[in-house]
């Protein structure tokens, strides 16, 4: 069954960069067929050596070498893609030059700040030489327990410009989580700010510092950065400098080191739930070619556009969002509490910035669903395309955005994570948006969904399957840290199949879109619940309770149970809620009627948290450890290290 149609592209459509590239590689590869978007995705992954080398060449990257052997090696895991391409990141992110915009910073602890493309070539040359001074060489790691705001991504474009390898953290990590991650890669020096500001509320970060100043013995150097109004003249830390008195320095322009295409750029981390997180190295060039591909083609970011995505630094949405700036778009960077002072904040800076790409969560959209009707009090003239990640996007939020928001808006539901710092699936401006939805494959992705038996599942069957990846991309990591035979990098993502990439998400190609997509994803498999051999997606039960107006969250979870599974699903109630039998009468119903009678949870219990990771993804596994009466292996890797407090073993 064909999901119900709301957004269909208008004649404008032929003027977005996809349509250009289409009509380039009709021209440029004439016995590929490519005439739309399905051939498009098809000519990609069958011969992706062809689409890699002419994205290269195409999308104007700044590199030098030879772009030929595309790669080198065999299979996914032996494949390095351009090995004679040199390059360096933050060159290609600061080659427009002028007055225009580049970054916006709005931050709750100080007023808007504005920096133009040639403002912020000379501060990220000018920190560059102050690295350089402190003895900073090629491949040395620099951390940051940063917030979004501009200083970061100068200090990260300094940081790659520079060779070295940037790892970040944002300041509201516990001193604990930071340490599981930073001590694993020795940085020699650390960006962080004395405090910030949330929800009205400044946040102390001086005794972090003085913590992980005593805990990680690789840092040679501080730099801080004074955000609020907290005296540092007595912060006991040795080797502090202010990055007011380095960027107040003489200015210089960046001196780029052009280097290997998998020279190691970010130093990304796993969740963390199950132990330390796992250091994730991606490589520039692929980070590079795989970004600007999914901006410029798919999100159609443009030179004069503004971008903003709600995210903090400890998330790989942050890395994408900056990236933005290899198109000349201007980059808002939004620090804070996204209710504060109203809920309404977001859609007010969508007016104020002239946003035309708004990047939420599909909580952020839930919350507001309840609540605003942005069409009614806000213009959003500006505003061409909403992206939202990092879980599933309910079918109600899809329909609540067409008729509550702006009926001529692209929505793009995205998926992908911190492992590829991409997307799988995400949006296209040549195609129509189905409720529930994403709306396509990226164009390099050559994605399955596959049964038990690694055997495809038809699109439009209706059947959910596991999602792998048959042929290399430009953006699997580079290796992991620490790791130096691989086998934590096998285990992660090949212990299935040397020859596909299994990511570990529950999905469905649904055939809306011939083959190159019309993806529903139900959640993690590893949290998929199978009651009676069934396999159910949690997102399933997750847009039917909490579409219940006595439901603010919740999670669930399969218990083993005389034989079986049992589905426990654990509910967090709106104030003045109780969990009455009429009540849990009322959750049943709704997922016997909506769903089917596998859905309904055997127990339903009262909860007051409801467990999330830093970025933003609820712990199933975790809450299911507990309830079999394992203790979690890392309450650090929360955002509320408390929220397993009120779980048991049942």
């Amino acid at each position: 069954m064909q999901n119900e149609l709301l957004w269909s592209p208008n004649t404008s459509s032929s003027d977005t960069a996809m349509a250009r590239y289409i009509e380039h590689v009709s021209q440029q590869f004439p016995d590929r067929h490519v005439t739309d978007y399905d051939s498009l995705h098809h000519w990609s992954v069958e011969h992706f050596e062809e689409f890699w080398k002419d994205w290269l060449v195409y999308s104007g990257v700044i590199f030098e070498g030879t772009e030929s052997p595309v790669f080198t090696g065999s299979g996914l895991r032996g494949t390095r893609f351009f090995p004679e391409v040199r390059l360096n990141f933050a060159e290609n992110l600061l080659r427009i030059a002028g007055n225009t915009t580049a970054l916006a910073g709005i931050s709750e602890a100080r007023d808007d700040q504005e920096c133009s493309f040639d403002d912020l070539r000379m501060l990220v040359g000018t920190i560059q030489r102050q690295l350089h001074e402190q003895g900073i060489e090629i491949g040395e790691r620099i951390a940051a327990f940063m917030p979004n705001i501009p200083e970061t991504v100068i200090a990260a474009l300094a940081t790659s410009a520079a060779g070295a390898i940037w790892s970040s953290c944002s300041p509201d990590f516990g001193t604990q989580s930071v340490v599981d991650r930073f001590e694993q890669i020795e940085p020699k020096l650390l960006f962080c700010v004395n405090g910030y500001v949330h929800n009205g509320q400044v946040i102390d970060c001086r005794p972090k510092l003085v913590e992980l100043g005593a805990r990680l013995p690789s840092l040679r150097m501080m730099v801080v950065i004074e955000l609020v109004d907290l005296p540092i003249d007595t912060l006991e830390v040795e080797n502090f400098v202010l990055w007011d008195e380095w960027i107040n320095d003489e200015q210089a322009e960046p001196n780029y080191e052009r280097l290997p295409f998998d020279h190691p750029l970010y130093i990304m981390y796993s969740s963390g739930t199950t132990g330390k997180p796992k250091c994730i190295v991606h490589g520039a060039g692929g980070t590079l070619l795989q970004q600007t591909k999914e901006l410029i083609l798919h999100t159609d970011v443009r030179q004069g556009d503004n971008i903003t995505y709600v995210t903090t630094c400890g998330w790989m949405m942050w890395n994408w969002l900056i990236a933005a700036l290899y198109t000349g778009a201007e980059v808002t960077l939004f620090d804070g509490f996204p209710a504060a002072p109203t809920i309404a904040r977001l859609w007010d800076l969508i007016d104020e910035r002239g946003i035309t790409h708004f990047g939420t969560s599909p909580k952020f959209l839930g919350a507001c669903r309840r609540r605003l009707t942005p069409a009614e009090t806000h213009r959003l003239e500006s505003l061409r395309v909403i992206l939202s990640t990092g879980a599933p996007l309910q079918p109600e939020d899809f329909e609540w955005v067409y008729q509550a928001v702006k009926t001529d808006v692209q929505l793009s539901s995205i998926s992908g994570g911190t492992d590829i710092i991409s997307c799988f699936m995400l949006g296209n401006p040549l195609l129509p948006v189905h409720r529930g939805e994403i709306q396509c494959l990226g164009i390099g992705m050559d994605v399955e969904a596959v049964d038990s038996n690694c055997l495809p599942l038809e699109h439009g069957s209706g059947a959910k399957g596991e999602l792998v990846c048959k042929t290399p991309f430009v953006s699997m990591p580079v290796m992991f840290w620490n790791d130096p035979d691989g086998e934590k990098y096998r285990q992660a993502y090949f212990d299935q199949s040397e020859d596909r990439w299994a990511h570990g998400d529950l999905i469905e190609f649904t055939g809306s879109q011939g083959t190159c997509g019309g993806v529903i994803v139900y959640g993690r498999s590893d949290a998929t619940l199978k009651p009676g051999g069934v396999r159910i997606g949690t997102a399933e039960i997750y847009r039917i309770v909490e579409d219940l107006p006595e439901i603010d969250d919740s999670i669930v979870i399969g218990q083993p149970w005389r034989g079986d599974i049992r589905v426990v699903l654990y509910v967090k109630l709106q104030d003045a809620c109780e969990l009455t039998p009429a009540l849990e009468s009322k959750i049943r119903t709704a997922l016997k009627t909506q769903a089917s009678a596998r859905h309904v949870p055997g127990l339903i219990i009262k909860v007051n948290r409801i467990p999330y990771t830093r970025s933003g993804k609820k712990v199933e596994l975790a809450v299911r450890d507990i309830a079999m009466g394992c203790e979690p292996a890392n309450r650090e890797a929360l955002q509320d290290p408390a929220a397993f407090d009120c779980y048991f073993r049942l």
